[in-house]
Formats: structure tokens, C-alpha cells, sequence
């Protein structure tokens, strides 16, 4: 048995070591917490009326506008397209002068969230597309206006897949925050990378990895979870 008195040694010694930054790693954690979080309403409260929009006015739906889906698609498409990091440096200038300052996390928060609100509106698009047709011209039939249309008849029909939507973004949105050190955001990758890599600290650096593989894991199975639950096929 000496081999796992010898682990248990290892694994005593290893968290020991950690216990050390474990104020900074709840501070990492906290910063992440709050890039995401606003990166999360901004997709909710923006991305989805414009994911919305996208459906109602491409060609062939009930609102069919060719220069309002153009115009969207376009601006998604573009944003969606920047390489993250080089968008971060350019939306320098408007960070600043939305938030008055450059750096920080809240800072970081500006740039994630158009990128949140970009990727998650491309996704309720796709939600909405997946609804049977038949349910909008029954809800047209009905005399619906347009917001029940929306709210009473679309999102009640493609609400297990905007959950998974939202589900699939915020993943994204957490492995996005890892870089936002660039503009002195903080959080868990920030905190890897001057502790484990500069410092070539391997311990850290792991154990920060381990972090983000719980709150992954932790995100997606609640929201599958969730999909389900709602998904009354």
C-alpha cells in the first residue's frame, strides 16, 4: 500500500502548495464570474431580439424586410468573424468611453458582451428556424400581433433549444474570458497564465485547468438538463 500513501502524501502536499493563492484563485473565480455574467445578460437582453429580428425578416417569414436582415445579418456575420482577441484591442476606444477606462474587468466585459450578443443572436436565429411553419401561420390565422407571435407562439415552441443555445454561448463566453488579461481583465485564465506559465508553475496552472473543466461540465449539465425539461416534443 505504499504506493497510495504515497498519493495521499502527493495530493496532501499538492493542495497544501495551492491553499497558498487560494484568495487570489477565488478573486480569479470572481472576475470570471462577473466578465461572464454580463456577457450573459447582454446575449439575453440584446442577442435575442436580435436573433428575432433575424427570423422575422429573412426572406420568406411573415415580416420579410430585405434591407433590416441584410443590415443584421451583415453586422453578426462581421463581428462574428474578428479574430477575438484583435476585436478586444480595436473596441479599446469605445470601452473607454463607455466605461471610462481601458482595463479592468468590467472593461473586459465590453467586448465580450458584443461578441455575446452576436454569437447568441446567430443561434436564436437557428432556434427559431427549427419551429415548424405551421405554428406561425396558425398564430397569424388567430389574429396574433406581433409580440404573441413572438412570446406566446415562437419562443414557448424553441425554448429547449434557445436554453442550449444559451448553454453552448456561455461555454463560449467563459473560454473567451480567459484572454480578456490583454486589457487587464482578470479571471481564471489570467490567473493561469501569470502564475503557471510565467512563473512556470505547473501546479497552478492545473489546478486552474481543473477549475474550468468543473464550471464547463457544471454549466452544460444544468443545461441540458434544463432543454429537457422545457422540450414537451
Amino acid at each position: 500500500m505504499d504506493w497510495l500513501s504515497s498519493i495521499v502524501h502527493y495530493l496532501s502536499d499538492y493542495f497544501t502548495y495551492v491553499g497558498q493563492y487560494q484568495s487570489e484563485i477565488w478573486k480569479a473565480i470572481g472576475e470570471t464570474f462577473v466578465m461572464v455574467g454580463i456577457s450573459i445578460a447582454a446575449a439575453v437582453i440584446l442577442g435575442l431580439p436580435v436573433g428575432t429580428l433575424l427570423y422575422l425578416c429573412r426572406k420568406g417569414q411573415i415580416y420579410e424586410n430585405r434591407i433590416v436582415f441584410s443590415v443584421l445579418n451583415g453586422l453578426v456575420n462581421v463581428i462574428r468573424s474578428f479574430p477575438f482577441l484583435l476585436l478586444v484591442v480595436i473596441m479599446i476606444p469605445v470601452t473607454r468611453m463607455l466605461v471610462g477606462t481601458s482595463l479592468g474587468t468590467l472593461a473586459a466585459a465590453v467586448p465580450l458582451s458584443v461578441v455575446a450578443i452576436a454569437y447568441y443572436s446567430r443561434l436564436v436565429e437557428q432556434a427559431l428556424l427549427d419551429v415548424p411553419r405551421e405554428v406561425t401561420v396558425t398564430a397569424s390565422s388567430m389574429g396574433a400581433s406581433t409580440l404573441q407571435l413572438i412570446f406566446k407562439f415562437l419562443y414557448v415552441e424553441a425554448r429547449s433549444g434557445l436554453v442550449l443555445g444559451l448553454t453552448t454561448s456561455t461555454i463560449s463566453f467563459i473560454s473567451y474570458s480567459t484572454v480578456m488579461g490583454i486589457v487587464g481583465g482578470g479571471g481564471v485564465g489570467d490567473f493561469a497564465i501569470r502564475y503557471g506559465y510565467q512563473r512556470f508553475e505547473t501546479e497552478i496552472m492545473v489546478f486552474t485547468i481543473i477549475i474550468m473543466i468543473i464550471l464547463v461540465q457544471s454549466i452544460q449539465f444544468t443545461g441540458n438538463l434544463l432543454s429537457r425539461l422545457l422540450d414537451k416534443r
